[in-house]
């Protein structure tokens, strides 16, 4: 199963409230925002961006997609499950993943949609066909249109993050054409009485992949690791994306911009009776590309942060063999 996570140390479930997460509008110049962006990646891992340009009927759109898509019987879902894809594509059944050393499984279902390449690229053997459900109307259209608009809008975050770093603007650019992204839709259904005892919808993990961009995130629950060993809950204005940087990319910058653990934690009254839905995209390097740590942030960071090159996808099946999905 092809995850965007690997597990990380759980803390103590005590709030934060005294981190700041970066909220800015993307439609700002970028120059405008950069530093504040990367200062808020190097801190805590995370921000979050309005105005990011991914119109909100489609947005809409991909949300009822989404929610007729998982509502479908069983039997439905579970045919689009690929034996031996690891989860690449296709559908991911209940119960199915687990993050490293966690005892129980996460309480979701999850579809994945990847980049779709024409027949004979030079990526192709890295990167199977896409499935599509028939029963649901739209869904090609809804989520390749989605999956370009994730493009669009993290290509333009790694713009801002380049201009951080001191970079061409367009560094990022050559480096993620024809990435492994990887847009997950995200079920996490009623907590039941019958869940197993310690399982929550999604256990402490950083993201394997280079940032993530996330929408859904309105709905309580999700929660940041800060570098004091609490938990900070992550509030987000409707239709914002939530962004975090992902371990390729900590790997890159020698660790000036952090991977931060996070997790999804089990909601209280009248909300764990209702399902919970979200759309992180995974953007992702080109699995050829070297993941040599920048001069520059070694220079800052120090020699002993810097880690021996590897390419994308080597680092990729590394993790996930970590896992044990590989």
């Amino acid at each position: 199963m092809i995850d965007m996570a690997t597990n990380k140390a759980q803390a103590a479930p005590v709030n934060d409230t005294t981190i700041n997460i970066a909220s800015v509008s993307l439609a700002q110049p970028l120059e405008d925002i950069a530093d504040e962006l990367g200062r808020s990646f190097a801190e805590n891992g995370f921000a979050v961006i309005r105005d990011h340009g991914i119109p909100q009927e489609l947005i809409d759109r991909a949300e009822a997609t989404s929610k007729a898509f998982f509502a479908l019987p069983e039997a439905t879902k579970r045919a689009y499950a690929i034996e031996g894809g690891g989860g690449a594509r296709g559908y991911t059944p209940f119960g199915t993943e687990k993050a490293k050393d966690a005892n129980v499984f996460d309480l979701k279902e999850f579809w994945h949609v990847g980049r779709s390449l024409p027949e004979g690229h030079e990526l192709a053997e890295f990167m199977a066909p896409n499935v599509w459900p028939d029963e649901v109307d739209g869904f090609k259209s809804t989520y390749t249109e989605l999956f370009s608009a994730f493009e669009t809008a993290g290509l333009r975050v790694l713009e801002a993050i380049a201009l951080h770093l001191g970079l061409e603007r367009d560094f990022f650019a050559p480096t993620v054409a024809d990435g492994n992204s990887v847009m997950r839709l995200l079920h996490y259904p009623p907590l039941g009485p019958d869940a197993p005892e310690g399982a929550i919808r999604a256990a402490a993990h950083g993201d394997i992949n280079t940032i993530t961009l996330l929408l859904g995130a309105e709905e309580a629950g999700l929660e940041l690791l800060t570098k004091a060993g609490t938990w900070h809950a992550v509030d987000v204005p409707k239709g914002a994306l939530v962004i975090n940087v992902g371990d390729m990319l900590e790997r890159l910058t020698a660790g000036k911009l952090v991977s931060t653990t996070h997790r999804v934690v089990n909601p209280a009254g009248q909300a764990a009776q209702r399902s919970r839905y979200s759309m992180p995209f995974f953007l992702h390097f080109r699995p050829d590309y070297l993941i040599e740590p920048l001069e520059s942030c070694v220079d800052e960071m120090g020699s002993e942060s810097a880690e021996p090159p590897i390419s994308a996808h080597d680092f990729l099946m590394q993790r996930l063999q970590e896992i044990n999905l590989a």
